[in-house]
Parts: structure tokens; C-alpha cells; sequence
């Protein structure tokens, strides 16, 4: 090859500070497009954001010149900082320390896509992939 050829995706599932339902609907799409912007400005193209008051799912692409940990840390930090400082500086707010990650094969970007965009759903019908949610 003449150039470099990469296609990794990665699957991100991070959670609240004890699980607390901090992502209230107020906020969900202020939080989601702070970690988009993050994300973005990392190199990476969000294929899906979604998630409940109490998780986050995020699927995207990923350069190999960026470290999971740069990505994650990033998405949560920015995030949060917002949140805590400008959206509701009087409030708590705090994301769990943890996160999982998980590597996304091209053909199944479509489904598991599906599974982040209706997470509410999901949840409402107790229709989880287990591996895919945190405790």
C-alpha cells in the first residue's frame, strides 16, 4: 500500500457517580453534543450517541494516532466540565472513574448503532444486551 488504511471502530459505555440518574432530559442533548464536539476535534466521526439518566453509549470511529483512554477521557471530561461549570454549576455532577470499550467490526456498525440510538427503549422493555450495559 502507498498510504496507510485504517477502519476501526470502537463501542464506548461509560456511567453517572454511582449510578445516579444525573442525565436528565434537560441536559442529555447538551452532554451528547459536547462529547460529539470532543470527539470531533479528536478525529473521530460519532456514529451514534444515546444512552439513560444513568450511562452513555458511544459508537465511533477511531485514528490510530489516539489512545482509548485520550478519547474517553476527553469525552468525559469536557462533558462533565460543562455541565458542572456552565449548565448547572450548583448541581452534582460526576461521571464514574470506569468505562468499557469494546472493537466493532465494519459489519456490525448498522446493529449495534440501532442498540445506542434506542436505549430508552430498550430499557423500557428490558430488552439489554447484557455485556453491552455496565453495573
Amino acid at each position: 500500500m502507498h498510504r496507510n488504511f485504517t477502519q476501526l471502530y470502537l463501542h464506548f459505555v461509560w456511567g453517572t457517580w454511582d449510578r445516579l440518574p444525573l442525565v436528565t432530559p434537560d441536559i442529555q442533548e447538551v452532554i451528547y453534543a459536547a462529547i460529539i464536539s470532543q470527539c470531533r476535534q479528536l478525529g473521530c466521526t460519532v456514529i451514534a450517541i444515546g444512552g439513560v439518566a444513568d450511562h452513555v453509549h458511544l459508537l465511533t470511529d477511531f485514528p490510530p494516532t489516539l489512545t482509548v483512554s485520550e478519547l474517553i477521557g476527553k469525552a468525559k471530561g469536557t462533558s462533565s466540565h460543562l455541565i458542572t461549570h456552565e449548565i448547572k454549576p450548583k448541581e452534582f455532577f460526576k461521571w464514574q472513574g470506569g468505562y468499557c470499550a469494546f472493537t466493532v467490526s465494519h459489519q456490525n456498525i448498522d446493529q449495534i448503532a440501532n442498540y445506542i440510538r434506542n436505549q430508552a427503549s430498550h430499557h423500557q422493555q428490558k430488552s439489554l444486551i447484557s455485556h453491552w450495559e455496565i453495573s
